[in-house]
């Protein structure tokens, strides 16, 4: 007996072959069959869904998350399913939950972490997911350990990024996590601490990686005016340790000449030809987003939250970070303020959605003053303050998308617009990255095609992450399954108000569970920890 049958859609199985009109059928969790020629009999079916007219595709994967903590604080994962996201990687850019030596590290490391947020208590990278394992979960979850967490668990909050005894205590840490389920190894190279690591430090880490045939994924270490070198670096770590490669978020930034995605594009097939595993992934609009303590130099980031904080309010250490001349985003030290944005605060909520040049204006001081006195303002919540920036090239973005290789991501977080994360943003698109994607480049652009479009968002990131079972609609795969309207899938998300969901979404399945019916989301939480991986 047949649980569910979707009939009559149009099925993108996720491969990149063209849509065909047929049915699926759903027992438990999985696929029981997939038909596009012979029609499955209604009888068998314990429930008959009309899908006519829409599309039936695998559920989205988003292969870069940071939804470490707010899947802790709310697994509902709303933002998210809501666009037919199904999948989620989090712990990339070197930042993850776990491993930390006492629970009150948590609140250091976690991104997005919320206090007022109850939950259990965790220290290593299984009772992590574990905990997570607890959670009713909108969407099923893999993580990767961040080297910048393995750094401060070994290390502390040093500026030393470690002598070979510590390296080789950080590589036995990660060995230890990738036993617990870690699905990848991250480092986020513009980041403290991992802006204090090299090669020889990262090498011994991607060992492990490679050792367990997982990724290691990289926010490499500059994608502006160095890019060339941000880049090789991260080619010559996966050489040396010969572990797959994946380039976060690949698009150069502000800063970069016009011909570095080109040039970089050249570097990566150039390091293929030598037998280097490399794959990439870009976020679909122009807008680039980071924490805003990110902006600070490294002392000033060194030490505990209260040390940062007590380096804000000194007014001679204030004048030497605003005279860093390698800051983080070159558009903050070329002043374009009215093109970066205030994307998430919690003390200063009432401003979001306001570029620098008018919050500065408001406030009557120099827009670099108003970002430090918010960071001030901020507290102990520093660590969820965001901003978001036009920093990126659309004519890069379009390059990298032309690339079959190239995956989709969101680099944001999964949240709510009702409940205890009400008043979070991950991003400027984080509420429709995927609905403007394909609204975007599919059906507006017309730039790919909509079987193309949906590889990127299904097959090509569940291979290169080495999922079981999932990123294609195939009979025994699990029902991991978005419906939607191809002519009305729309992103509502807008700077002013970025907290609105997508419409033409009309059914998600998460392992067979609905998610979503008829555009509305259920009270169904099916999603899954995964601890799997295929070798």
């Amino acid at each position: 007996m047949i649980d569910i049958l979707l009939k009559g859609g149009i099925i993108y199985d996720g491969s990149g072959n063209r849509g065909l009109k047929g049915d699926i059928a759903i027992t438990g969790k999985t696929i029981s069959a997939v038909e596009s020629k012979e029609i499955i009999d209604s009888r068998i079916a314990k429930k008959v869904m009309d899908v006519s007219g829409l599309v039936v595709a695998p559920g989205f994967i988003d292969m870069h998350t940071h939804s470490d903590f707010t899947l802790i604080a709310d697994g509902r994962a709303e933002s998210q399913v809501h666009q037919g996201v199904t999948t989620e990687v989090i712990g990339q850019c070197g930042i993850s939950c776990a491993p930390v030596n006492s629970s009150k590290d948590i609140r250091r490391v976690a991104p997005w972490y919320i206090d007022y947020a109850e939950h259990e208590p965790w220290r290593g990278f299984g009772e992590y997911l574990d905990v997570l394992d607890r959670i009713e979960l909108g969407v099923n979850v893999m993580a990767f350990v961040g080297h910048g967490t393995v750094h401060r668990a070994i290390l502390g909050d040093s500026l030393n990024p470690g002598e070979c005894t510590d390296i080789a205590e950080m590589a036995r840490l990660v060995d230890k996590c990738m036993d617990e389920g870690a699905g990848g190894l991250s480092s986020g190279l513009e980041y403290y601490p991992g802006s204090l690591a090299s090669p020889e430090h990262l090498v011994p880490l991607c060992d492990v990686a490679a050792k367990y045939k997982r990724l290691y994924a990289t926010h490499v270490r500059n994608r502006d005016v160095n890019y060339d070198l941000g880049f090789a670096e991260a080619i010559s770590t996966a050489r040396q340790s010969e572990a797959k490669l994946q380039i976060s978020h690949i698009q150069p930034k502000f800063g970069a000449p016009d011909y570095a995605m080109e040039h970089t594009l050249e570097i990566i097939e150039s390091a293929r030809r030598y037998d280097t595993d490399i794959s990439f992934d870009v976020i679909p609009h122009d807008w680039s987003h980071t924490l805003m303590v990110a902006i600070l130099p490294k002392w000033a980031q060194a030490g505990s939250i209260n040390d940062v904080l007590r380096r804000l309010s000194d007014p001679e250490c204030r004048e030497k970070i605003k005279d860093n001349p390698k800051p983080m985003w070159l558009i903050v030290k070329a002043e374009k303020w009215s093109d970066i944005v205030l994307l998430n605060a919690i003390q200063n909520k009432d401003i979001v959605g306001a570029d620098f040049a008018e919050i500065a204006r408001m406030r009557n001081m120099h827009p670099y003053d108003a970002v430090l006195d918010i960071l001030l303002e901020e507290g102990q919540h520093i660590m969820s303050c965001m901003w978001t920036s036009k920093s990126f090239r659309n004519e890069d973005i379009d390059l990298c998308l032309a690339q079959p290789e190239c995956a989709v991501i969101s680099d944001t977080v999964a949240i709510a617009n009702d409940g205890i994360l009400s008043d979070h943003v991950g991003s400027l698109s984080g509420y429709g990255w995927a609905a403007r994607f394909l609204q975007h480049y599919v059906r507006d652009r017309k730039f790919l095609r909509l079987s193309d479009a949906i590889a990127k968002l299904t097959s090509i990131p569940a291979h290169r992450l080495g999922l079981v079972n999932r990123g294609l609609l195939k009979a025994g795969y699990q029902a991991d399954i978005c419906v939607f309207d191809e002519c009305n899938i729309t992103s509502n998300a807008t700077a002013k108000r970025p907290r609105q969901y997508a419409s033409g979404i009309v059914h998600v399945f998460v392992n067979g569970s609905m998610a979503m019916y008829n555009g509305r989301r259920t009270t169904n939480n099916a999603g899954e920890v995964i601890r799997e991986f295929a070798i």
